[in-house]
């Protein structure tokens, strides 16, 4: 059963269950999934999907700092309720202190000297935390890891 799947599936459940907050971030995530099989021409593989789920999610993310920072704590909650849901479809995050040591590891293999070789550093990096960390974190980590050298 393919992650694409396995969403349609959840969201016939959640229908069932009337739990409004899943099913509409269920249906806007199965059309951004069905917008991306247009873009690309062809259906949407788990790899796919994944990317589509992380931008959803980096969506609320950005949302959430935004209210915040608005004092709109309905707004607040309604998007972590959406992350909630979006995250549950997430493999695993990396925590920190694993995000900091495959840095170390890719730090080493390009034999990076400073904040000049990041783009390196993120190239190497990028692939193997794909869609178990932030973009931003992993940025943040690589640049304070080459601020040290």
């Amino acid at each position: 059963m393919t992650l694409k799947d396995r969403i349609q599936e959840a969201l016939k459940g959640a229908l069932k269950r009337r739990q409004s907050v899943e099913v509409s971030t269920l249906r806007l995530l199965l059309s951004e999934i069905r917008y991306a099989e247009i873009a690309q021409q062809k259906p949407a593989d788990d790899s796919k999907v994944l990317d589509v789920i992380t931008k959803e999610a980096k969506r609320r993310r950005e949302s959430i700092d935004a209210f915040r920072k608005g004092n709109r704590g309905d707004l607040v909650a309604q998007e972590e309720a959406e992350l909630a849901v979006l995250m549950s479809y997430l493999p695993k995050q990396a925590s920190r202190e694993e995000v900091v040591t495959a840095a170390r590891q890719a730090i080493e293999a390009v034999g990076a000297k400073g904040q000049a070789d990041k783009g390196k550093v993120m190239a190497q990096l990028m692939p193997q935390l794909k869609g178990k960390a932030d973009g931003k974190e992993v940025s943040d980590v690589v640049s304070e890891l080459l601020a040290t050298r």
